[in-house]
């Protein structure tokens, strides 16, 4: 099976400053999501995850995320297995996204 891509923070920022047609999942839980985000992401928590991947299209390309990049890994695994092929995890997750590109996003 290949490998799931791996996006580092700056690449993930490139990506947003460029506009690319992608979304950006979270699958932190709500009140995660609720204390910090990344701008524009759409939440499907891992507690109810099978419910929100069912919904999913299988054509778009995500790029999922959680507090340190292990959960949106599990998640990027489990799409796969549906069929998902445009996947890729953010390293290091939101917790990163704070370190390397805005400090503004605040840390937990």
């Amino acid at each position: 099976m290949e490998a799931i891509q791996q996006l580092s923070p700056p690449e993930l920022k490139e990506r947003l400053d460029a506009g690319d047609d992608f979304i950006l999942l979270d699958v932190r839980e709500v009140w995660e999501y609720e204390f910090n985000r990344i701008e524009g992401a759409v939440l499907a928590p891992m507690s109810d995850f099978q419910k929100y991947a069912n919904r999913l299209d299988k054509d778009r390309e995500y790029v999922v995320y959680c507090h340190h990049g292990i959960r949106s890994m599990h998640a990027c695994g489990y799409l796969k297995t549906m069929g998902f092929t445009k996947l890729s995890n953010l390293m290091g997750g939101i917790d990163a996204w704070s370190y390397e590109v805005d400090p503004k996003v605040p840390l937990y």
